[in-house]
């Protein structure tokens, strides 16, 4: 086939579009397609518009579009889904037998039935070579145990976040970042991990949301542990609210609270402001 287009291509269970080589012409945005993926032959979706290779830049060698899904194309398909959902079963019973510490969380079928992925969680690297000649005998096809941590087991499984709507790994997220706990004392947050721990047990990816905003929003307010003068009193910043704009301030004798914009004219300059913080 010679290659005329790149063309994105979106899987079921996949979170973003990958690009693949095509010489079909007439493929619009929502055309089902049988691709021939890193994962066999596959149903997918397109999800862009189509583009000249010419102007295709990237490195990486492009996979190809073998044709558009016929309607018996789609029925195996469907029927693929049925028996995944059975070689789960299988798998499960096989490795109680074995006594594996593994978890399979799906499996899927390759269009042509030639190859069967199994996705898997576990704590450690298993052995799994004897589980691999079993599934062969009972499958008969090519089999891949692919494991994966448990952020990618949310994003998979789905469920209810604390905020109370669907998790967003598991809707809009493309790609999941490593989350810092220095994210949560940013945004002054109490370190209370099990609160602030999703359904994978990592930190919540939300804690990136606001996290830009925090930092630029904190460039306007004092450090902690600034001094400045009112009155005849010495007070020192002993906390911050950057959503009520406030500053706790305490002295010898009292802790207040004080608004942002009264206490900016006190700072005075950063000199009087060193001298005061000695």
């Amino acid at each position: 086939m010679e290659i005329k287009y790149y063309v994105g291509v979106k899987f079921e269970k996949a979170s973003k579009a990958y690009y693949f080589g095509t010489d079909i012409d007439d493929l619009s945005v929502g055309d089902k397609v049988v691709a021939d993926s890193v994962r066999g032959i596959q149903i997918g979706t397109i999800a862009t518009e189509s583009f000249p290779i010419s102007t295709y830049k990237s490195e990486l060698a492009l996979k190809e579009i073998i044709r558009k899904a016929t309607d018996d194309d789609l029925l195996i398909y469907d029927e693929n889904k049925k028996r995944s959902v059975q070689a789960v079963k299988i798998s499960i019973e096989e490795i109680e037998k074995l006594g594996l510490e593994m978890r399979p969380i799906e499996a899927e079928y390759s269009l042509d039935g030639s190859k069967l992925t199994i996705t898997y969680v576990a704590d450690d690297r298993v052995d799994f070579r004897e589980l691999l000649k079993i599934l062969a005998s009972k499958f008969h096809c090519r089999i891949e145990l692919r494991q994966i941590g448990s952020r990618d087991k949310a994003k998979m499984v789905g469920g209810i976040g604390i905020c109370g709507l669907p998790l967003c790994c598991a809707t809009f997220l493309p790609s999941m970042e490593g989350i810092s706990i220095n994210r949560a004392k940013n945004q002054m947050l109490s370190l209370n991990i099990p609160k602030l721990s999703g359904h994978c047990g990592k930190l919540i990816c939300c804690l990136l949301y606001e996290d830009e905003a925090y930092s630029e929003i904190k460039k306007e307010f004092p450090r902690i542990g600034e001094t400045f003068k009112r009155g005849d009193k010495i007070f020192k910043i002993t906390g911050i609210n950057v959503l009520s704009r406030t500053l706790k301030i305490e002295s010898d004798e009292d802790i207040e609270f004080a608004k942002l914009e009264d206490v900016k004219p006190l700072l005075g300059d950063k000199n009087e402001r060193a001298k005061f913080s000695k």
